[in-house]
């Protein structure tokens, strides 16, 4: 387990919890106390398939604003989160006060059975109206476009797939040069691979036809976003599908990395945050979700390289931004029960079976 909770400074820790909210005038009025509960709870413990480097300003922001509340932060993978908070809720043992997850099926699993706080953020009216799950007290966090990644060195511009398309055509034409150097994600361990490439298969008519590309390039499948982008960026491998917008923020430390937004749609991937229902510590649970949904959040989020889904945060690939540029070939997903088509488990068999003789058929 790894888990976080730096004071920013020792004097902080000595402030009341409000010292640095000014709540928007759209707070109810009684939301001080839920502050000062929160700063009886000490703490808000966290599962998210994030790092702490990578969650740093975040944390470091909320707990700024309220310094009593120190972060606990557990670093995991999507399906791991489920499974554990699963088990821990089966067993009454101690778990997370928030889960933030990618994997948004999962998510919605434990949402519809019960699992989530009824908790209505006074930062709703401020979120698309897909981002909120109402009456579940569920939330879409991040405005994230799924995308192409290659490396700059090793392939012609030419070479390049601009469209999902394109992905079968170059391969056929360039085998060589792809063969066993595609990367993407391992859709049977990691929920936003599944999630992504679910959502291809219902928007662009020929699927199939680039699943058995991608077999017959004998691709490689990651569980590990860092390890996919970063052997894609070291030339390991020369083109990556299906890789999560942050990519682009691996690019500005490696030149060889290049980055394509898709010309005919774009699968955009939301983070879902919610308030566990028996939460040990449901008033800083709540700060917490608040704080990331707000637009001095939202701003963090957008500088980590996840992007703003508010439309009064500014930055070069919010939702507003990218709205203005693609326009309905952005794909959101909406928060709510039909995230969970393909947990049922016929219909996931059956996909998941398609999908390996698909691969196969192409070698």
């Amino acid at each position: 387990m790894k888990w976080y909770s730096a004071m920013i400074a020792t004097g902080l820790a000595l402030m009341p919890a409000s010292a640095f909210s000014a709540f928007p005038d759209y707070y109810p009025p009684d939301y001080q106390a839920i502050v000062d509960a929160a700063t009886a709870e000490g703490k808000v413990v966290l599962y998210a398939p994030l790092s702490t480097t990578t969650l740093r300003p975040l944390i470091e922001g909320f707990q700024a604003e309220y310094p009593g509340i120190t972060v606990e932060l557990n670093d995991l993978n999507t399906v791991v989160i489920y499974n554990r908070f699963i088990s821990e809720a089966a067993g009454g043992a101690q778990s997370a006060d928030v889960l933030w997850s990618s994997a948004l099926d999962l998510q919605a699993k434990l949402v519809t059975d019960g699992h989530s706080l009824d908790y209505a953020s006074p930062e709703s009216a401020h979120l698309p109206d897909w981002a909120v799950w109402q009456g579940k007290g569920a939330y879409g966090t991040t405005f994230e476009p799924m995308i192409f990644a290659y490396n700059k060195d090793a392939l012609k511009p030419e070479q390049v797939p601009q469209t999902h398309a394109d992905i079968a055509r170059l391969i056929t034409e360039n085998l060589d040069t792809f063969s066993g150097r595609i990367a993407s994600y391992n859709i049977e361990t990691a929920g936003l691979g599944f999630f992504a490439i679910t959502q291809d298969s219902k928007i662009f008519p020929e699927f199939w036809t680039l699943a058995r590309a991608l077999g017959a390039a004998s691709s490689r499948f990651y569980s590990s976003t860092g390890e996919m982008i970063e052997s894609i960026a070291s030339g390991e491998n020369v083109f990556g599908y299906n890789q999560p917008s942050h990519a682009s923020s691996y690019g500005r430390d490696n030149p060889s990395l290049g980055i394509v937004f898709p010309q005919d749609y774009l699968v955009i991937a939301s983070r879902m945050a919610f308030v566990t229902a028996k939460a040990q510590n449901p008033n800083a649970g709540k700060l917490f979700l608040d704080y990331m949904l707000s637009q001095r959040g939202q701003q963090i989020i957008d500088g980590m390289g996840f992007h703003s889904l508010r439309d009064d945060v500014t930055g070069p690939m919010t939702r507003e931004d990218l709205t203005k540029t693609y326009g309905d070939r952005l794909k959101p997903p909406v928060m709510g029960p039909g995230l969970l088509e393909f947990l049922d488990q016929d219909k996931r068999l059956e996909f998941l079976n398609t999908w390996k003789s698909s691969l196969s058929a192409g070698q």
